[in-house]
Formats: C-alpha cells, sequence, structure tokens
C-alpha cells in the first residue's frame, strides 16, 4: 500500500521544527526521524497525518559526548553511529549491547536513539534500556526546554509524557560506574525480529557481597517496558545465589498482570518466559559486578 495524502515539512533547525508544530497544534502531526517505525504505519496506513514533520536536515540533534558523568546523545543520532562509537564502548557497554540487538544493519543505519524512544514500542530495546540506568530525555517547546526521568517519560503502549508541541532532542544515560554489573537480553525467533520478551537489569554490591543495588526491566511482554521495583527491593541486602534469583524469577512472572498475547506468542509464554530471562539477567550482571559465578550456592 501506499500512504494516504499528507503535507511535508523539512526544517533546518530545531526552533523551527517547535514553530511549525506549535502552529499546527490542532492537527494530526507526526514527526519523522528515522522513519523505521513511521514509514511501514504510513504506508499500511495505520497513520494518517495531516503534516509530517522531517527532522532529518537538524544536524544539532547528531551527536555522541561525554558530560560529566553522562553520555549525552542527540536525538537524531543513528543507531549505527551509537554501535560505532568508542565512547559508548568504553563508558556504557549496555547501550552498546543493547543497541546490537536492534534490527538489522540496515534498520541500526537509519534508525535514531530519540526515533525508538519516542515510539515507545514495548518490545524496543531503548526504552527497557533508559528504565534500567536511570536515563533522562530531554525535550524542547513553545515553553522552553524541559528534562523528563525515564521512569516518567514512558507512559503505556506507544505513549510518553511528550506534549504533541514538543521535540525530543537529547537522551541523557549515566556512564557505567565501577563496580556495576550488567545484563541485556531477549529472545526472538530470529536475530533482528522485535522480541517476544526481553530483560536486563544492572547490580552493585557491597563489600560482604550482598546486593546493595538492584534495577530489573522487562520488555516485550507487556503493554510496555516495566521496572520490576518489588522484585528489586526484596533482592536489596541478601547475597546473590542460585535460589534467590529463582525466587526472584518467580516473582517477575508474578508480577506481570496481564502479558502480551498475540499469534507470536502466548501470554503464558510470555510470563514463563519474564522468569527465565530475569534469573539469566541477575546472575549474568553479578558475574560482571565480580560477585559469584551462575550456579554456584553460598556454602
Amino acid at each position: 500500500m501506499k500512504p494516504a495524502r499528507f503535507e511535508y515539512a523539512a526544517p533546518d533547525t530545531l526552533g523551527e521544527a517547535v514553530s511549525l508544530l506549535e502552529r499546527h497544534a490542532d492537527d494530526d502531526v507526526k514527526i519523522l526521524a528515522g522513519g523505521q517505525s513511521l514509514v511501514p504505519l504510513l504506508n499500511m496506513r495505520m497513520a494518517r497525518p495531516e503534516l509530517l514533520v522531517d527532522l532529518n536536515r537538524i544536524a544539532e540533534l547528531q551527536y555522541i559526548r561525554e558530560d560529566g558523568e553522562w553520555l549525552a546523545i542527540g536525538a537524531m543520532t543513528r543507531k549505527r553511529a551509537v554501535e560505532e562509537s568508542d565512547l559508548v564502548r568504553r563508558r556504557q557497554p549496555a547501550l552498546l549491547a543493547a543497541t546490537q540487538l536492534v534490527g538489522h544493519p540496515q534498520i541500526r543505519n537509519r534508525g535514531t536513539v530519540g526515533g525508538s524512544m519516542a515510539h515507545a514500542d514495548p518490545a524496543a530495546e531503548y526504552p527497557a534500556l533508559a528504565l534500567v540506568l536511570g536515563a533522562e530525555l530531554r525535550v524542547v517547546g513553545p515553553g522552553g526546554e524541559r528534562s523528563i526521568t525515564a521512569d516518567e517519560f514512558f507512559k503505556g503502549y506507544l505513549m510518553t509524557a511528550m506534549e504533541p508541541v514538543e521535540v525530543l532532542t537529547e537522551v541523557r544515560v549515566p556512564v557505567l560506574a565501577p563496580g556495576t554489573g550488567w545484563s541485556f537480553m531477549e529472545v526472538a525467533r530470529r536475530h533482528g525480529d522485535f522480541a517476544l520478551g526481553g530483560a536486563t537489569a544492572t547490580v552493585r554490591l557491597d563489600a560482604s557481597g550482598s546486593f546493595s543495588e538492584v534495577r530489573i526491566v522487562l520488555f516485550g511482554v507487556s503493554g510496555s517496558a516495566v521496572r520490576l521495583g518489588g522484585v528489586e527491593e526484596r533482592l536489596v541486602g541478601q547475597r546473590p545465589g542460585d535460589a534467590l534469583f529463582r525466587e526472584a524469577g518467580a516473582a517477575a512472572s508474578e508480577s506481570l498482570e496481564e502479558p502480551l498475547s498475540d499469534v507470536h506468542a502466548s501470554a503464558e509464554y510470555r510470563r514463563n518466559l519474564a522468569g527465565v530471562l530475569t534469573i539469566r539477567a541477575l546472575g549474568e550482571a553479578v558475574t560482571r559486578a565480580g560477585g559469584r559465578e551462575p550456579g554456584q550456592e553460598e556454602r
């Protein structure tokens, strides 16, 4: 199929883009970044905007730089640029791992960091990574700039806290602190397919080898990426071990109120997968944090 008719605008600056959105605040407007999610929706006429605002000419939104304890990434930065960045490789390897799981090289060549965040697909890698790392997202609108934490940014299935007149300009990801273990894993029918389910975790251990900090996020198993706050609280203060990981996996499965069910996988499958991946992600993260190897119980 071909898209329905729409007006097209390609501003050269961020200011021009925001002005366009403000002038058309009452119209159905879509923003085009990498287009890897939007263009198929246009072609299938599942999206029928009156106006398409193309951000690809705005060079000021393409960069990766270190800013203190953060990596600042322009919203129009291609995923291929993230994948090839030595700065990302050294300072935030979890971001690199997540990026390498996104689609295929052709997708990463065009897809953007900001586009993936703003689209908020429940099976996408970047929203889950933003949640587990505690990322911040900066948006600009007619009223100026504001910063939104990842916990506040993602509101549900394809929904974010952005206003229709705002543009996502920057994603700020904390650099990996020394002693932090991490894991990012997913299950898909083929490499590059959308995840049937995934889990990502970061952990820190105290001097006694117990959890001092834990963050766990599931994606692809429900209507949005979800952080397992209750499971995290149960783990803090306890020593890692297979029995504890199994308890966490069971709790992760039970925490899913309405797992997704579609032609690709049933709700029952995704509920079980959530538990399995939670166990594996915790084990891998603990190993990277310098803790006990998976499979090694306390004596």
